[in-house]
């Protein structure tokens, strides 16, 4: 069985739950899915790796072809990788399962509001001392203003790069990157969509926004 979905026009994280749903609903061989940027591409992507299929891709500027593969078709479709339900590629280990899952949502690029100066200096202290919390850090992410904290030249890159290495997610708002132009300046993370970042506040202990 092959379906094609037109996705192009519409705003994350339809792209994903249209792909969602036509792999839950009719578990096609093949699976093409068209979109009109570039986070979207990844997050499609990385859906479909999640499923059990390949993906190519093809296209750019405003215009992509995102094509899955069935690669587990031939076996058994019974048992299905395990992923936490409604979180596209996300798997949790299992030390943290023990202890608390933090999840610190970052809106800004700064802390606070009145002095903007101020604010900056709070927000690079504050991720710095993030690490603090230890294992019980379990994702930070980055959304609206707070993606710029990603991408070259950020202050705090080469904190969030170490984090990253002691196995603590950094997830980055594609629909964000995008509209600041700024999907290809990003430095750390993994690309994501708003399907992801309210299932991941719905599995963590502690949400913080900031």
């Amino acid at each position: 069985m092959t379906m094609n979905i037109d996705a192009r026009g519409l705003a994350c994280p339809q792209p994903v739950l249209l792909t969602k749903q036509a792999v839950e609903t009719h578990s096609p061989f093949r699976l093409t899915v068209q979109v009109d940027n570039e986070a979207a591409v990844e997050n499609v992507s990385r859906f479909l790796g999640t499923k059990g299929y390949e993906a190519t891709t093809s296209g750019q500027g405003d215009s992509f072809t995102v094509s899955g593969v069935d690669m587990q078709k031939s076996g058994d479709r019974n048992d299905p990788p395990q992923i936490e339900p409604g979180v596209p590629g996300v798997s949790e280990p299992d030390d943290k399962e023990k202890g608390q899952k933090i999840l610190v949502l970052i809106a800004s690029d700064r802390m606070g509001a009145g002095d903007d100066d101020l604010g900056r200096k709070l927000m690079i202290s504050f991720i710095k001392t993030l690490g603090e919390m230890g294992e019980d850090l379990w994702r930070i992410v980055f959304v609206n203003n707070g993606v710029k904290l990603t991408i070259k030249g950020s202050a705090v890159l080469e904190t969030l790069q170490a984090y990253e290495k002691q196995n603590i997610s950094i997830w980055v708002c594609g629909t964000c990157l995008t509209h600041f132009d700024l999907l290809n300046e990003k430095q750390v993370g993994e690309t994501t969509n708003m399907l992801d970042i309210v299932t991941a506040m719905q599995l963590a202990t502690k949400v913080i926004p900031l």
